[in-house]
Parts: C-alpha cells; structure tokens; sequence
C-alpha cells in the first residue's frame, strides 16, 4: 500500500461526500485512539482476505508514529493478518463507530506479552451509528448481495437488498434458505445496488426479524466490514443519488 501523503486537492476529491466523517489531523485522530486505549474498548481488524481477529489498542507513540495492539502471538489468524500487511480497524465508542485502515503490520514479542505494531493512521472515519440515514433502493434497480452461506460454503445465495446506510444494510433470506444465525460472519460479499455500484466487503449479521408471514422469509440487519475507503464513497454517493430520484418521483 502507498503510504505517501496525498495531495489536499487529490484528498478532497476521493472523499467527496465524506468530509463530514473524516478526522485527518493528528490530534484528533490521537485523541479518539486514546479513548479507546483507556476504555479497553474492543477492536477488530479486518485484513482484505477476509482474516479477522478481535484485539484492543494498547499503547499510541504519536512521535514515533506507531500504533500498538495486543497480540496473542500464537493466534493462526494473526500469522495470516500480518502476511496480508494491511487491515481495516473498526470500533465502537457508544453510538459512534471508529472505522480507519492500517498498514505496516509487525508483530513485537517481548518476555511476557507481544504487540502487534503498525503505522498511526492518517484519517478515520467517524460514522453516528444511531442516526446513520438509511434508503430503501428503487425498485427498477433490483438490488443484490451475493454471498456464501457461512455454515454451508457450498450454498451460493443472491438475496434481496432491502434497504441500504453508509455502515449497514438489509437483505431479505427466504423460508426455504438455512436459517442464519445473529453473530455469525460472512466474507467475500458483493452488493451490486446498481449499474454504477457494486461494493465489496464483509457483512457481520447482526439481528433477524419477521417482515410479516406472507413474505415466506425473514429481514437480515447486517453490518458491513472491511469496506474500505472506496467502498464508503460509492455508498455515500448511491445514498445521495437515490434520496435525490426519490424526491424527484414524488414531484412527478
């Protein structure tokens, strides 16, 4: 991964959409990463191959620009997480969720305990979980998400995307589908919203419910990890087209 400092206006252009979520100054990155650290707050950290451990920020060295995690150097998955060099951190503080990519994984071990090593982060993304804006797709564009089946790898299932949000969405699994249980993880996950959209990300299921028994299938609240920071613009810019034609259809 290039770790070069961008340009402001090539910054400002790929994130457009997203300027009211982003930290990019030092201090403020700093200070929610200590509030983590004194919270003890649980952190997961999402490799692009889908690897997937869950840890706590230990320490932060912003003059040396190193960010510290607990790591249990035994862990396969951590072996795995530093092959792939970079991960994406997600955590929650109440209702807000902390999301920011990391890389220049190292593992650390010393006499009694081993840290896992990267580089500080040079922006986050801040999202209000409670009041993240949510929009139900059009019904021309017929929106799906493609995954595995976590508990039957050879299960391939195109489902329903209900509604969509810049950190979630909805999809609708029927009666006749193994059910999934709330908890469970499933990566590799391509939504197509679109012809211009598709995202690609981990989905981790967060609640089922009955939509109402004609339906023969009930709603999955998932939410979505390792989107990354292209992932997060294309929904941003999805949600803002589609609230923009849905105003537009009601003034027909």
């Amino acid at each position: 991964m290039d770790t070069r400092p961008l340009p402001l206006g090539e910054v400002a252009a790929q994130h457009g959409g997203l300027d009211d979520f982003r930290l990019t100054t030092p201090g403020e990155i700093g200070a929610m990463l200590k509030r983590l650290i004194d919270g003890n707050v649980p952190v997961a950290l999402n490799s692009p191959d889908g690897t997937a451990i869950t840890t706590t920020l230990w320490t932060l060295d912003s003059a040396r620009g190193i960010v510290s995690f607990s790591a249990n150097a035994a862990d396969p998955a951590l072996a795995a997480l530093i092959e792939c060099d970079e991960a994406v951190v997600v955590a929650y503080l109440d209702s807000v969720k902390l999301q920011f990519d990391v890389n220049n994984l190292v593992l650390v071990r010393g006499g009694k305990a081993s840290a896992l090593n990267c580089a500080f982060p040079r922006e986050m993304f801040r999202f209000q979980r409670r009041n993240a804006f949510r929009v139900r797709p059009l019904v021309r564009s017929s929106p799906v998400a493609r995954v595995r089946h976590p508990m039957i790898p050879d299960m391939q299932l195109t489902l329903r995307v209900l509604d969509v949000s810049i950190g979630g969405c909805a999809l609708f699994i029927p009666d006749d589908v193994p059910p999934l249980a709330p908890g469970v993880q499933m990566n590799g996950v391509e939504i197509d919203l679109d012809a211009d959209t598709r995202v690609r990300c981990g989905l981790r299921l967060q609640h089922v419910t009955s939509i109402n028994p004609e339906s023969q299938g009930v709603r999955l609240g998932c939410e979505m990890i390792n989107v990354g920071s292209d992932g997060l613009r294309a929904l941003q810019r999805y949600i803002d087209q589609t609230q923009k034609r849905r105003k537009l259809m009601a003034l027909e």
